[in-house]
């Protein structure tokens, strides 16, 4: 312990014990940008590109005009603050890893500065007068490929007014011969065209970057439903090897426990202990093969092949309903057979969705109508509640889209139960009858039995 101590005392003394003031400012910026590792925010790493690439251009552009086309530029101030940027860059490439991202705020702060540092580089040549100027787009454009609305509508406020600054204070833009000034109806114009292209190009770009957020999170979610389903159907699968397994030692049991009973006087003490042990392994030997009917599923008719009809009559008894009931129907073509199929975890788990919404809106009535044809199979779910909202009949399917937020709806349902039908070829279109909604599920048969030949496989 008194080694260690003078050891401190000597760093201490020598002042290697103290942060230096690179240390001091990395943790200054870990406080104040806090970058995480999760899988949101935005990637410091692209940050850091992009702004190594705008260094490099305004150093390259400042140092062109001035020494080689003879323009005068005001030196001076420009390079600093081109410095302070390849700076801060270099700290947060220096004090945090390329994995990095930051959350929305101290990313939108990041972008804010740029449009700060360009307009006060605008101001020093010309503002408006500035061909350049049409680069306060890019951090816009930026944010708004990577932030949310309200950090996005602040940006593009931040260069609009920005631009508006410029378009009123510089004197012109330096020339040969002296600043080239241009009338101020000129300026009114650009500055009119720059705040509109900002604010149609973030419209835009935020736009376009929220639908592909919204689409690889419902993905996602997706995913995560098959996983379930495919998870449910490999413990089946566990249970079926288990009972398998377990079958010969628990016969040996059986055969031991009748012999027991066999053998013992009536009046045995043990005799009643013997007529348990068999009457328990009995049932254990029904259980296990209930368990061993099927692969997937303990009750041997979830995944067995059969005709479509049963099928979904299996489906739609587990999701029945106090006060509703439902009809199955077959009207098959003339010459055509109703299929027999066995369906997967993803197929069962897209109509059991669609056959649960008809259920849950329904007012006491859901009819599915299958129709086999030689050359594709239809399936019809139609209910008489109130139908789709006639507003919303042309989204439906769409991510995130629903008519129940008071009751704990994320809108994914009917985009995953797509999704994974579309696997089997099969298309899906919603619309409305007289009274009630109906879904219209259609699958060519050669994709069908393609889809069957993979499953079995």
């Amino acid at each position: 312990m008194a080694a260690v101590q003078r050891q401190a005392n000597l760093e201490a003394s020598s002042g290697l014990g103290r942060p230096g003031a690179a240390q001091r400012f990395a943790a200054f910026l870990a406080r104040v940008l806090g970058p995480t590792t999760g899988p949101g925010g935005v990637r410091l790493h692209t940050i850091a590109t992009m702004r190594w690439i705008a260094v490099v251009g305004q150093l390259f552009t400042v140092l062109f005009v001035h020494f080689s086309l003879g323009i005068e530029l005001p030196l001076a101030p420009i390079l600093p603050a081109i410095l302070l940027t390849a700076l801060l860059n270099l700290a947060l490439v220096v004090s945090f890893r390329a994995a990095a991202r930051l959350g929305e705020w101290p990313a939108t702060a990041l972008f804010a500065y740029d449009v700060v540092q360009l307009c006060y580089l605008l101001l020093l040549t010309g503002g408006l007068h500035n061909p350049f100027a049409v680069l306060l787009l890019v951090p816009v454009a930026m944010g708004a490929a990577t932030l949310g609305m309200m950090p996005t509508v602040m940006l593009t406020l931040l260069a609009v007014l920005g631009a508006a600054l410029l378009a009123v204070l510089p004197e012109g833009l330096p020339f040969r011969g002296g600043p080239l000034v241009l009338p101020g109806l000129y300026l009114l114009a650009v500055w009119t065209g720059l705040g509109l292209a900002a604010i149609l190009v973030a419209m835009f770009t935020w736009s376009i970057a929220e639908e592909a957020r919204r689409h690889a999170a419902a993905l996602a979610a997706t995913q995560r439903a098959l996983a379930r389903e495919q998870k449910m159907s490999a413990l089946g699968g566990q249970a079926a090897a288990a009972a398998h397994l377990l079958g010969s030692p628990l016969g040996t049991i059986s055969v031991i426990a009748k012999e027991l009973v066999r053998e013992l006087p009536a009046d045995s003490p043990l005799a009643e202990e013997a007529r348990e042990l068999l009457a328990q392994a009995q049932r254990c030997r029904e259980i296990l093969q209930t368990l061993g009917r099927r692969p997937q599923d303990a009750s041997g008719a979830r995944y067995a092949r059969a005709p479509f009809s049963a099928l979904l009559q299996t489906i739609a008894e587990d999701l029945a309903r106090p006060g509703k009931s439902f009809e199955i129907r077959v009207e098959a073509e003339a010459g055509a057979a109703e299929p027999e199929l066995v369906l997967p975890p993803a197929l069962r788990h897209a109509l059991a969705n669609y056959i649960d919404n008809a259920l849950r809106h329904a007012e006491s009535r859901v009819v599915l109508t299958v129709r086999p044809g030689r050359e594709r199979l239809v399936l019809e779910i139609t209910d008489d509640g109130p139908g789709f909202p006639p507003e919303l009949l042309d989204w439906v399917g769409e991510p995130y889209l629903t008519t129940r937020r008071g009751e704990g709806g994320l809108g994914l349902g009917i985009f995953i139960a797509n999704t994974l039908l579309a696997r089997s070829g099969a298309m899906v279109h919603f619309d409305n009858q007289t009274k009630g909604a109906r879904v219209t599920v259609v699958w060519p048969l050669a994709d069908l039995e393609r889809a069957q030949e993979e499953h079995d496989q």
